[in-house]
């Protein structure tokens, strides 16, 4: 995932005519990244590490539970809006300190917003440039996505075979609303999240990441994606046979 990442915010070093502010803000994510990788802090965010953590963290969430909250809030923004490894993880974390249900709306607060920053730098460090290039060829894909906005995103986020970090950043090129991109993915991560967060609330029973995400498991919610679909399709045969009938007449 990282190498897909840094090849995305290269990117913007390569593109004419780039602001200067743009590339400060670029060269700013690259170098959280690189200092994420460089301390390795990414050996916190194993499987392992947090079974061996967890009892230490459940205590300082009992003598500072605001904090503890805010905290991770702040922990899982960083990592979705910098689009590091490691929220699967601490969505099992959320679930075994804070609970299924609390653990599954603390998760999607950091979640969301953390989506919306990364959707946000996308759009403001590369979308103009790609419009530019290639706007006239992507403008079929953008009306239609536009159009049909909150459904695609709903889907996007509810069937697990998107990479969430790519959704946000290639969502941030589209023409898509921030407010409808922002609620739905509020909206679409919530079964998932519960899913994990449940699945974290016994975190002893678990052994590897691949005991929560069964086949049963992305079946359901792969199923869940396609019922978001629902009135796109309806909507796209609809016009089809009135334009049919048009055609006809």
């Amino acid at each position: 995932m990282e190498t897909e990442l840094f090849i995305f915010l290269g990117a913007a070093f390569l593109v004419p005519g780039v602001s200067k502010k743009k590339l400060g803000l670029v060269a700013l994510l690259v170098a959280a990244i690189a200092l994420f990788y460089y301390f390795d802090l990414g050996r916190f965010l194993t499987l392992e590490g947090i079974k061996d953590n967890l009892q230490r963290l459940r205590d300082f969430y009992g003598q500072n539970t605001l904090l503890t909250i805010l905290g991770f809030i702040g922990a899982y923004i960083l990592v979705v809006a910098l689009s590091l490894p490691g929220a699967t993880l601490l969505t099992l974390t959320a679930g075994a300190i804070f609970g299924s249900v609390h653990g599954t709306l603390i998760v999607n607060v950091g979640a969301t917003v953390g989506a919306a920053l990364a959707f946000l730098a996308a759009r403001f460090v590369l979308r103009d440039w790609v419009e530019s290039r290639f706007g006239e060829k992507l403008k079929p894909f953008n009306e239609g996505f536009s159009k049909n906005a909150l459904n695609y995103i709903l889907f996007l986020r509810l069937v697990p075979v998107f990479p969430f970090f790519l959704v946000n950043l290639v969502s941030g090129l589209t023409q898509v609303r921030f407010g409808l991109y922002f609620f739905g993915t509020m909206f679409g991560i919530l079964p998932g999240s519960f899913v994990y967060a449940n699945a974290g609330s016994n975190l002893a029973a678990i052994d590897s990441l691949a005991d929560v995400a069964s086949g049963r498991v992305l079946g359901a919610l792969a199923l869940l994606g396609l019922f978001a679909l629902i009135p796109t399709a309806y909507n796209y045969f609809k016009s089809r046979k009135m334009a049919s009938q048009e055609t006809r007449g």
